[in-house]
């Protein structure tokens, strides 16, 4: 059974190479092209599709209105077609709050060539999102009618030596969204990769530092890094941990893609393998693939402690189904708990410490 995907775009120039590239993939088809949510309300009640690309700016009605319409009365997996601009990028960073399991950006120069190029990225996310777990509007943390963001936790540590180390990929915003807003504003440092192009993960910090208690930030590379701060891999390098003296700092790094991703989640874990040992606690969420699994094998051999967000609660149980496969978790939960287990681990090593 192939996939059925329908296209939603202005733009008879996109719809045609996006109906060009889907077609040509063994495992899908175009089932409806629509040039504005109109047209396409009607396309969805014909062709009942597995997954939409969604334009973000159309005549008739803005693709977040749709997108926020079609949550609320028809959830369906929906792939965001972006452009790579500033105002582009805040756009699309509410289209994944509103629920859209992922996007594409449109190329700058030749439209036709360009999207020619992403034939295998674009095949990859709807293939992805076909598999996504959509949770109906009403379902998705602080939106109306829930109680809105959990509360912060306490944080029993006494010591800055303790890191914590994130990992994520297909609906990872979101979930990094609901995990950093639960920490309070003296918990460890933090570093994270989540797999995001360049242009988009200056946005994303700049969101999550408006709605969490810590400071969020893109990371720059070589600064000390702080309790109560989080540093997110920019799109185009890899964030690495390093130490300088007494100090943990972040590096960046534009060597080569690993497991088809810079930056990649695996080169993040290594590095805190390498230089923060059992001070690291490891978290890999929500993601396709297996990036990260074999560097959080590598941080618990080396002492670090290790959380997986469970299926239940997963966009997609890619990358921690593969890092509990090989043995390299020690604790599986809802992506709710597990701020909560964290910090009740770090409580418990702590008193052992002092007992010491």
């Amino acid at each position: 059974m192939k996939i059925k995907v329908l296209i939603v775009d202005d733009s008879a120039l996109i719809r045609s190479v996006m109906s060009e590239i889907i077609n040509s993939q063994w495992d899908m088809e175009v089932v409806g092209v629509a040039p504005d949510p109109i047209v396409a309300r009607d396309l969805i009640k014909l062709t009942n599709p597995d997954v939409l690309t969604l334009d973000v700016e159309m005549p008739k009605m803005d693709g977040l209105d749709f997108l926020e319409k079609l949550m609320r009365l028809r959830p369906m997996p929906v792939v965001m077609v972006s452009s790579l601009t500033e105002n582009g990028s805040e756009i699309t960073m509410r289209a994944l709050e509103l629920g859209a399991v992922d996007f594409v950006t449109k190329p700058k120069l030749s439209i036709q060539s360009g999207m020619r190029e992403y034939t295998d990225l674009i095949a990859e996310k709807i293939r992805t999102a076909s598999r996504a777990k959509v949770k109906p509007r009403s379902l998705i943390p602080g939106v109306h009618g829930l109680e809105g963001p959990l509360a912060p936790i306490r944080n029993p540590l006494t010591s800055s030596e303790k890191l914590i180390i994130i990992g994520a990929s297909t609906g990872g915003t979101e979930a990094i969204k609901e995990f950093l807003m639960q920490m309070p504003s003296d918990c460890p440092g933090i570093l994270i990769t989540q797999h995001m192009p360049e242009g988009f993960t200056r946005s994303f910090a700049n969101r999550l530092d408006k709605l969490c208690k810590i400071s969020v930030k893109e990371a720059e590379g070589d600064e000390r890094i702080l309790p109560g701060h989080a540093y997110i891999a920019p799109g185009h390098s890899h964030l690495l941990l390093a130490r300088s003296g007494a100090n943990y700092i972040t590096k960046l790094d534009q060597g080569p893609p690993v497991n088809r991703h810079r930056p990649s989640v695996d080169v993040l874990f290594r590095s805190a393998a390498i230089s923060a040992g059992k001070n690291a606690v490891g978290v890999i969420l929500t993601g396709m693939g297996k990036d990260g699994a074999a560097g959080m094998l590598e941080m618990r051999n080396a002492g670090a402690y290790n959380f997986a967000q469970d299926e239940s609660s997963c966009v997609v149980f890619g990358m921690p189904r593969e890092a509990i496969a090989i043995g390299a978790t020690h604790e599986v939960g809802p992506l709710q708990e597990l701020p909560g287990r964290m910090m009740t681990y770090f409580a418990a090593h702590s008193s052992r410490a002092l007992r010491v």
